[in-house]
Parts: C-alpha cells; sequence; structure tokens
C-alpha cells in the first residue's frame, strides 16, 4: 500500500512549519515544474508501469470503502501500571462487544466471560485450565474455534495486507489460512482446516498459538491509542508503562505537565529534577528511580539524616529534597521574569523561629520549624552539600540509559497537541483571558498567543532535548507548572501544600479556559484554531481529575470538550468515584467509558472477572463512518491525485515507464 515516504519527502518541500496528519498530499498549485518533475520521478521508481499505479489506485480506493478503525483514548494514567494492562487488555470493553456480537445466540453470558478472560489474560487461563486437568483436546478445539471466528469477525475492517503484517510470524501462514476459511466452503476445504488444528493441538503448540491468536485479536479490536498525558507519578510503575507503550502497534501521545517534567529531569534541567525526585519521595514511589532507572538516592539520604529532625510531620528526606527544589525553581523564576511567577518566591518569607510564612501579606503557621539549611538573607543560594547532592542527581539522571530510552520515545511519540480526525488532543488548556481571547505568552522575546503557542512550546521542548540549552531547559520546569503552561495551566502551590497548616491557602489559581470552555462557544473558538468545525469535532483533554461522585460530568461545553481524566490512578479513586475513564471511537460513534474498581489480575482470571464499564454514548452517526470519513482517507486521496499526475505523465510522455524498453 502506498503510504509512502514519498509524499512525507514532498511535504519536507513545501511545507514551512508544522504538519498534521490531515495534511494533504504533494501535489499542490505551488509546485515548480522542476520540483514536479524530481517528485515523479521518485514516484516512478515505486510505481515503474501504467499497469503498476492502475492496480495502486484500485487498491486504495478500495481501502477508502473499509470500516473506519476504532480509536481507543486514554488519559493521566500516573504511573499504575497494573490497572493500565487492565484497560489494554480489555481494550475497555471493546472485546466483550464484539464476542457479545459473534456469540450472543451461541453462548452463554459465562461462556462469554470465559472467552474474553481466555484473550485478556491467556498465560494465566491456560495455566488455571491445566491445574484444573481441563486443559483436554475438546476444550482446545473449542477454544481455537472462537478465537478463529472471532478474529475473522474483527478482521474484516482490514485489508488482508495489514492483517497479515497485524500477525506473529511465526503462525502467519496458518492464522491466515484458517481466517478465509468460509463456513460454506466443500467439505474437503472443511477439513483441510480442521486437520489444521488437530495438528496444532498434536504438537503441543497449542498453547503457543493461543496466545499469538488473543494478541491477534486485541491487536484488531484497537487500531490506534492516543495517550492524552501524564504517565508518571503518584503510582510507582510509570516506566512499566512506558515499557508496554513502546511494544503498542499503532499510538502518540499529547505530552503531560508530568512527563514535562520527566522529559526535562532527562534533560538536565536542575529544577525537574529535583521536582521529580521530591514527587517521588512525596508519593513513596522510590523504586521507579532507584530500581527501575538507577539513579541513586544515597547521598540525599545521608545529608537529610544529617542535616534534618526525623521526628517530624514530613520526613527528612521529603525536607531536604523539597528546600532544594524551592531554591533552584526560585533561582529560576528570577532568570526569567517574564514568567510572571514572583509570587512563587516563598523562602524568603519563612521566619523559621516564629514558624511562620509571610504570603501575601498575612502570616501563616507552617507545620515544621526545620530550615537548618535556609539563610533569611540568601534564602535560594545552595549549601555545599546541596549542591553536591543536587549535582549527583543531575549527573545520574542524564546518564540513565533506561530514561533516556523512554524519554527518546516520548519525543518519538509524542508533541504538545493533535488535530486527529476532527478531533483536537491536548493535555491541559490553551491559555486564555477571561474575555475567551487567547493569552499572549512571552517566548523568545516575543508574546505570541493560540495555536502559535503551543506549537513554541512543543519547539522549545525538542530543543531543550537535543540541544539543551539553558533557556530551553528552564522552560520544561515552566511547562510542568506555570499557569501560563498548555500542559499544567493553574499556580501550583507545592510550597503551601507541603508546609502551610491552613488549607486555604492551598487554593490554585486556573487559567480561564478551564471555565470558559463549559461553554460550547468558547470551544468552537479554540477548535477553529487549530482548523477544526461542524459539530462532530471535539477537544479531547486530561489533568483535571472528575469528581463523579460528586456529580461531575466529562462531557462539558455541550458535548464539544471531553475530559477523560477519571481517576485511573488508585490514588484518586477516593476522590473520583470511578477507576478512570476512556474513550472509544469507531465506526458507529463515540462513547465514554467511565470504569468501575477492578481486582488483581487473579481474581479476573479466577472469578472470569471483567472491567465493568458505564456506557455513555456521546454521538451516534447517522450512518457507519468509512475510511474515507478519516484523515487517513484524506491522505489515501492526495495520494491517488498523486498517482493520477503520474499516470497522466505517462500517458503524455514527460515520464518514460520504466517497464518499457
Amino acid at each position: 500500500m502506498y503510504i509512502s515516504w514519498l509524499s512525507r519527502v514532498w511535504r519536507i518541500w513545501v511545507y514551512d512549519g508544522r504538519t498534521t496528519v490531515s495534511g494533504r498530499g504533494a501535489m499542490t498549485p505551488a509546485m515548480h515544474d522542476d520540483q514536479r518533475a524530481k517528485y515523479l520521478m521518485l514516484l516512478s521508481e515505486k510505481f515503474p508501469t501504467c499497469q503498476a499505479v492502475y492496480t495502486e489506485v484500485i487498491n486504495l480506493e478500495a481501502i477508502l470503502n473499509l470500516p473506519k478503525a476504532t480509536e481507543h483514548f486514554i488519559s493521566d494514567v500516573h504511573g499504575d501500571c497494573e490497572q493500565f494492562d487492565h484497560i489494554i487488555n480489555n481494550c475497555s470493553g471493546v472485546i466483550r462487544e464484539r464476542v457479545r456480537s459473534v456469540f450472543r445466540h451461541r453462548l452463554t453470558p459465562g461462556e462469554q466471560a470465559e472467552l474474553c478472560t481466555l484473550i485478556y489474560y491467556p498465560d494465566e487461563k491456560l495455566g488455571r485450565m491445566a491445574e484444573a486437568h481441563l486443559d483436554t483436546p475438546a476444550w482446545y478445539r473449542e477454544s481455537l474455534g472462537r478465537l478463529i471466528e472471532l478474529a475473522r469477525y474483527l478482521s474484516d475492517a482490514y485489508t488482508r495486507s495489514k492483517v497479515r503484517k497485524a500477525m506473529p510470524v511465526s503462525y502467519a501462514y496458518i492464522i491466515d489460512e484458517l481466517l478465509h476459511a468460509s463456513p460454506g466452503e466443500a467439505s474437503s476445504r472443511a477439513a483441510y482446516h480442521a486437520r489444521i488444528v488437530d495438528s496444532i493441538i498434536e504438537t503441543g503448540s497449542v498453547c503457543d498459538f493461543i496466545r499469538s491468536l488473543a494478541a491477534l485479536i486485541k491487536r484488531l479490536a484497537v487500531d490506534h491509542v492516543h495517550v492524552v498525558g501524564d504517565l508518571y507519578d503518584r503510582g510507582a510503575h510509570g516506566d512499566a508503562v512506558i515499557d508496554r507503550l513502546m511494544a503498542y502497534h499503532s499510538l502518540d501521545i499529547q505530552w503531560g505537565n508530568h512527563d514535562i517534567c520527566w522529559m526535562g529531569a532527562a534533560a538536565g534541567s536542575e529544577a525537574c529534577v529535583a521536582t521529580v525526585v521530591r514527587n517521588c519521595v512525596h508519593y513513596q514511589t522510590l523504586d521507579i528511580l532507584e530500581g527501575s532507572y538507577g539513579i541513586s538516592l544515597r547521598e540525599l539520604a545521608l545529608f537529610a539524616e544529617k542535616t534534618y529532625a526525623e521526628q517530624d510531620v514530613l520526613s527528612a528526606c521529603e525536607k531536604a529534597i523539597t528546600v532544594i527544589m524551592l531554591k533552584v525553581s526560585g533561582q529560576l523564576i528570577s532568570r526569567h521574569p517574564e514568567f510572571d511567577m514572583a509570587d512563587r518566591l516563598l523562602l524568603g518569607g519563612v521566619d523559621a523561629s516564629a514558624g511562620t510564612v509571610r504570603i501575601g501579606g498575612r502570616n501563616y503557621e507552617l507545620v515544621t520549624r526545620d530550615f537548618p539549611t535556609l539563610e533569611p538573607s540568601r534564602p535560594y543560594e545552595l549549601t555545599d552539600e546541596e549542591r553536591r547532592v543536587l549535582d549527583g542527581l543531575v549527573e545520574s539522571f542524564t546518564h540513565s540509559r533506561r530514561l533516556r530510552r523512554h524519554v527518546d520515545f516520548l519525543y518519538e511519540k509524542g508533541s504538545v497537541y493533535l488535530a486527529y480526525n476532527n478531533n483536537l488532543l491536548f493535555h491541559g488548556c490553551v491559555p486564555m483571558r477571561a474575555d475567551g481571547s487567547f493569552r499572549p505568552i512571552r517566548v523568545g522575546g516575543r508574546h505570541i498567543a493560540g495555536r502559535a503557542y503551543l506549537d513554541a512550546c512543543d519547539r522549545m521542548a525538542r530543543i531543550a532535548w537535543h540541544e539543551r540549552t539553558p533557556e530551553a531547559l528552564d522552560w520544561m520546569w515552566y511547562l510542568w507548572c506555570g499557569l501560563g503552561s498548555p500542559l499544567s495551566g493553574r499556580t501550583m502551590k507545592t510550597f503551601e501544600r507541603t508546609f502551610v497548616v491552613d488549607r486555604s491557602a492551598w487554593s490554585e489559581e486556573q487559567d480561564p479556559y478551564f471555565e470558559l470552555t463549559c461553554e460550547p462557544g468558547a470551544c468552537e473558538h479554540v477548535l477553529a484554531e487549530f482548523g477544526l468545525s461542524g459539530p462532530a469535532s471535539h477537544i479531547i483533554n486530561g489533568h483535571t481529575p472528575v469528581a463523579r461522585a460528586s456529580g461531575e460530568s466529562p462531557v462539558r461545553g455541550g458535548g464539544r470538550r471531553l475530559v477523560i481524566d477519571g481517576g485511573f490512578c488508585r490514588a484518586y479513586h477516593s476522590r473520583t468515584g470511578i477507576a478512570g475513564y476512556t474513550l472509544i471511537v469507531d465506526a458507529q460513534g463515540m462513547r465514554i467509558k467511565a470504569h468501575r474498581p477492578y481486582g488483581a489480575i487473579g481474581d479476573v482470571v479466577a472469578d472470569r472477572g471483567d472491567i465493568f464499564s458505564d456506557d455513555d454514548q456521546l454521538e451516534v452517526n447517522e450512518r457507519p463512518l468509512i475510511v474515507a470519513d478519516t484523515d487517513t482517507g484524506a491522505h489515501i486521496r492526495a495520494q491517488i491525485d498523486d498517482l493520477t499526475a503520474l499516470l497522466d505523465a505517462y500517458r503524455t510522455g514527460d515520464l518514460p515507464e520504466r517497464g518499457r524498453a
């Protein structure tokens, strides 16, 4: 299939700036004759004759009429790998729905649940069947038949070529044969397929074959995953979540503020390093640093033990790293008055002897008076020991090979925002004024707003990783916590939440975006800024947990804005009342899933359990969508235009067919 590098080459020639998935193809009126000729010559290498062009055009036209593939939207995983695995294996209930569609008249609900469990967790299910001595040839034969039938049903949404590429290489030929068996075919052919199944069982490869079929079914059930930010922090295994995503077949990521902080730390930002370590200490997830990324906290622990009182409301280690974080972030704020964060310079207002801090003209009681490294006349100056601890941490972060590999992946698959199939995805907000206009933010000496500002943030993040300029590294910290950051959009009051007794001081100011986009007009204004319009366009955000237990809804702005942060991580369940939201968009429409809390994998397998979800059908399409209705369809039509131009060149003699003598 011609989803080729040639169109990408032309985009590099023609377009100045950010391209999107929905960008048109190569042949444009702006093309100069010499560029056009070069492009067609490149294209002719892949399609050397008129016959080759005919064949590809027929193929592409057919693909345009396939059903639109299923998209799966996930946000704010926050390091909870077990919950994430449940959702990925279950495909947010898509597999259960497909099993019901295929087998509702032939299998009982219990039998359907058994089949789903086998697909979600084949290793665990096969092990339990063997322990119970229920793994008979008849059970294997029955299970294989059901798995093959379900895979055949799911494969109808794709070309045979794409299905073959999704198959495990070792069994691709056998699976291809079985998937394309017809129920009404001749008995000799049916006997041939039955013999294949018997051979799989007799050779002892049946368990491995079932695993392969289960993987193929999950691959076909969801074509593409969108992760709308915040893979790290709070939960203990953000690294394992990224490992899982790195093995996934097709996805994109919109960076969250927690992700950007880890990315900044890996690039060498002192403020981001101190923040990441402080968060891990605070949430008691130190294993991701020491066990997963090889970042030693020994020097910090020894320094804290020697310097700070242990018997206190806060641990010595948390106090030590929090003070270091506040000092280096204070230095950063002073370097960047354009960040407009002078109100965050609070260490200078600390009176340790009185146990108070002055904020906004008022004294607040502190939870501790233990500030041994704070020099009132120079509150943001690190002591020699603090400098040594921080330098060691920065070196560990920047030299962690596994962390670098994970951050490379986040840059490869990620961005600040994405426009995809008429939906606009970003983690937090587009900074706005109270009147609904886009708020200009100063970047690189000039004020920019709206889409241009988000593009500038994306560029700055990439400069931080590839060039590591001081300005870009400082911006990574601002993107983590700045009120004007599209990944944050709030004044983060870490100092108050850590040290101040009075909770009234903890309230965090939010960008007007969050309130304004509760109305359809503001949502339409934002969508238009990114070139999207019409009733089928939506903003999809994470970042702000939806307290469903308190009556909040993830659907805002008359259905134009969807907030899918429902407390994925267990730490949020008590606040939100659910175990997270996910969003499913397929040919039939759009529905949001509110997941109920669920148990461990062993319990799911033992009890034939599942991830039970409450559906909220947001939209039902007037007709089932096809590929022609998507961004992929627009790209394919552009390719057909390119091929038509090549065909014209062959017919007019402007370009000779390469296959002709």
